[in-house]
Formats: structure tokens, C-alpha cells, sequence
């Protein structure tokens, strides 16, 4: 996660500040977490899917491509998230639609 936020970091134009938004998740939160100086965490409340928008895309995918289904190993359970995630990112209006948040707009 310090990798990853790392590279975050890189994208941060010089004078700005992120800020990300993330669940708290053990590895999000971690003292051991090496946040660089330009950015900040802002922890979600624990157990609050409806504002992680994230979790609505998974259930999504699941509901549609990756329930209800046999798994027959481990290579096949790679392959079908891999062309679940592929028909996700083909349909980018779909996950904007996912993760819109009514009250979450300025009026």
C-alpha cells in the first residue's frame, strides 16, 4: 500500500495536496502505512458501504458475472474475474452510473 500511494503521490501536481478517500481496511490503516506528505487518508466509517462507491462496482460484478456459478479451479476462477473486470471497463458509463451518489451532488 505505501507503493501504491507512492505513485499516487507522483500524480499530485507540485503545490497541490490529495486527499483519498478509503475504507478501513487493515492494510489502508496501518501505522506501518508510509503516507507521503502531499497526500491525506480520510477513513470511511467502519461498515458504511453506501459511502464507498467501490463496493457497490463489486457487488455489481458479482450480481452479474461472478454469482451462481461453479468454479472448476483456481485458473478458472482467475479467468472469469479477469472477463468480468474486461466487460466492466468496456462499459465506463456503467460504472459512473454505479458510482453516483445522488446526495452526495451540489445542488
Amino acid at each position: 500500500m505505501s507503493l501504491h500511494l507512492a505513485e499516487i503521490s507522483l500524480a499530485v501536481e507540485p503545490g497541490a495536496h490529495g486527499v483519498l478517500l478509503m475504507d478501513q481496511a487493515g492494510w489502508h490503516m496501518t501505522g506501518k502505512l508510509e503516507v507521503p506528505d502531499n497526500i491525506s487518508i480520510v477513513p470511511l466509517p467502519p461498515k458504511c458501504p453506501e459511502l464507498n462507491p467501490v463496493e457497490n462496482i463489486w457487488q455489481f460484478m458479482r450480481d452479474n458475472w461472478l454469482s451462481n456459478r461453479i468454479f472448476t479451479s483456481h485458473d478458472n476462477i482467475v479467468d472469469l474475474c479477469c472477463e468480468a473486470w474486461n466487460r466492466l471497463i468496456d462499459q465506463p458509463w456503467r460504472i459512473m452510473t454505479i458510482g453516483r451518489r445522488k446526495w452526495a451532488r451540489g445542488s
